[in-house]
């Protein structure tokens, strides 16, 4: 197949900015002209999501960010996932008859914790006032942004449970009582409020930037946000996937007890570069694990288009997921076995479990406890959903299943700062809005189980075991890579092949992330209600058709998928002198600037 680009290889020296929607992208680079440095691009352009594609996160979502300082050594993840409330216990889902969190409405909030990783990134990282930073924010929420057509398609299944029974998000997003159509003008006056009355609340604790990072801190957490979200959450009982109303069980004191914080990477060698992903509360110890075992099995010897090539990731893939099942969680409330499962002697037994013909079923290691766990998991996730007490009759319509998304951003500024962030959470489908916020709270809870002596079991406090998980290289201790993608259980499948293709075979940024993509859908989904196919592969149709051939004759359950349909790829490098930009042209928004 010969390599191409649907857009040019981006290059220059100044900085480099790629994420999901080009005014993102143009905000980061408009902070990056203004003087400021990645981290404050990074901060705006996250701020600047949240207005822009509130289908896919809100300023009451999380965000993991890895960044590498040039005045640091070593790469920093900050950990913007709020935990669970304490009033999350099994005891209090059992009580309601529930066997699974569901994925909509007040019981699956926990603390947002966006907000307090963009302040802890500026307070430590930034240069710039806060003002500065949210002010673009500020601008599209008051002034309006074009819509996109994706937005509009979520809120489509949901209108009339936001008509009927969640009508402070209908009062947002029924403008004039209608879904509002693709491309219109979109306002969100109460959000610009709010970030308004957070900076104003700044301003008054002094002029020094500091100061009123701080001030704005105790705004969100112990302040009037806190506050909002606690009435709303103690006073209402709304709709959700069981069928039937329940209330909530986030408080006040769940903000003002929590902080973002700041923690080591993870991360591994590989062909003199050095891979850095979050810890195992994320996804992110997946994407080691399979450069691990695919180093094991040659995997750059084969042609990165060709059935060879995609078969070993994939079966690469389904053993690592399958420990991500088994054994990540929140390392401070799990003892996570994570420097085994990236050791050498682990890896190479695994490796010897990659045959020649397709796995059908979810291989446990042979760690203790890995197979009745995965066992657990599996026969919990394939099962019917619960409906909960009533004899299965339920009085309204099921919320429909419309899945949540992600951003991502991809910063890299002239003296070297670079960061990779995913920001998420807080859909507008998802969640009802906040009264007198403006915006939504994260269902992140979702992602637990409520089986005990998991990893992933429900516990107050705990954070959920995300699917986030943003990407940084370093080269000799420098910035090399940043990368990363929204998409779910996708997200450690995506980025790894764009990776393997531009490290191992050369490929430019641009070209690596339009060529042809692949995923398995063989393990446990992470999100309501847990679905999943042993075997599936889903492979863009641009493939050959000997490939497409070969993966069937090896037992590959091929969900052959239209052209430019998976992958939502965006990365920034620093090599050779010079910054380079990528981003998806798939569903169209996402873009790079490069100068």
């Amino acid at each position: 197949m010969v390599s191409f680009t649907t857009r040019p290889e981006l290059s220059g020296t100044f900085g480099a900015v790629s994420s999901t929607h080009w005014l993102g992208t143009s905000v980061g680079m408009s902070v990056l002209e203004r003087g400021g440095n990645a981290f404050d691009a990074a901060a705006a352009c996250g701020f600047t999501l949240q207005i822009v594609e509130p289908h896919l996160n809100g300023p009451g979502g999380e965000v993991p960010i890895i960044l590498k300082s040039v005045k640091e050594d070593e790469p920093v993840v900050i950990c913007g996932q709020g935990v669970s409330p304490a009033l999350a216990s099994l005891e209090a889902f059992r009580s309601l008859g529930l066997e699974m969190v569901p994925g909509t409405g007040l019981l699956p909030a926990v603390v947002p914790g966006s907000f307090d990783a963009w302040m802890l990134l500026l307070r430590d990282y930034g240069t710039l006032p806060l003002e500065d930073i949210l002010s673009y924010a500020i601008a599209y929420a008051e002034s309006g942004f074009p819509l996109l057509p994706r937005a509009v398609a979520s809120i489509i299944p949901v209108e009339d449970l936001f008509r009927n029974e969640w009508p402070s998000s209908a009062e947002v997003w029924l403008p004039h009582n209608r879904v509002p159509k693709p491309g219109a003008v979109m306002h969100m006056p109460a959000i610009a409020a709010t970030y308004r009355r957070i900076l104003a609340e700044a301003k008054a604790a002094g002029s020094d930037r500091v100061v009123q990072i701080e001030a704005a801190r105790r705004a969100f957490y112990q302040g009037f946000v806190a506050d909002a979200i606690d009435r709303f959450y103690r006073t209402a009982e709304l709709f959700d996937t069981t069928g039937r109303r329940n209330p909530g069980l986030l408080r006040g004191e769940d903000l003002s007890n929590w902080s973002a914080t700041k923690e080591k990477t993870l991360s591994r060698d590989f062909h003199g570069l050095t891979v850095h992903k979050t810890g195992p509360w994320g996804q992110g110890p997946v994407f080691l694990q399979q450069l691990a075992l695919l180093s094991q099995l040659d995997i750059g010897s084969f042609d990165p288009y060709g059935p060879d090539f995609v078969h070993t990731v994939v079966e690469s893939a389904k053993l690592c997921f399958a420990d991500r099942e088994a054994f990540y969680g929140d390392p401070n409330t799990s003892d996570i076995p994570i420097d085994i499962l990236l050791s050498d002697d682990y890896v190479r037994e695994r490796a010897k479990l990659v045959g020649p013909e397709a796995s059908q079923q979810l291989i446990a290691s042979h760690l203790p406890g890995a197979a009745e766990r995965l066992a657990r998991i599996a026969a919990r996730a394939g099962s019917e959903v619960p409906q909960g007490p009533g004899g299965g009759e339920v009085t309204f319509a099921a919320v429909p299943e419309i899945e949540g998304d992600t951003v991502h951003l991809d910063i890299v500024d002239r003296f070297g700062n670079m960061i990779s962030a995913t920001p998420s959470g807080g859909w507008l489908q998802s969640s009802p809005v906040v009264p007198g916020l403006g915006f939504p709270i994260s269902t992140r809870a979702q992602m637990f189980w409520l089986d005990e002596g998991l990893p992933s079991t429900l516990r107050p406090g705990t954070r959920p075991r995300t699917t986030l998980t943003p990407t940084l290289v370093t080269r000799d201790g420098e910035g090399y890579l940043a990368i990363g993608t929204p998409g779910g259980d996708q997200q450690d499948q995506w980025p790894l092949t764009v990776f393997l293709r531009h490290i191992l075979h050369r490929q430019g940024l641009q070209s690596a992330i339009d060529a042809p993509m692949f995923h398995s859908k063989h393990w446990p989904g992470s999100f309501y209600p847990r679905e999943y196919e042993l075997g599936r592969l889903l492979i863009e149709d641009r493939y050959s058709a000997s490939t497409l051939a070969s993966l069937r004759e090896r037992s590959h359950r091929l969900s052959v998928q239209d052209s430019w349909s998976l992958g939502r790829v965006c990365a920034v490098e620093r090599s050779n002198g010079l910054l380079y930009g990528a981003s998806t042209p798939r569903h169209m928004q996402s873009y790079a600037i490069v100068r």
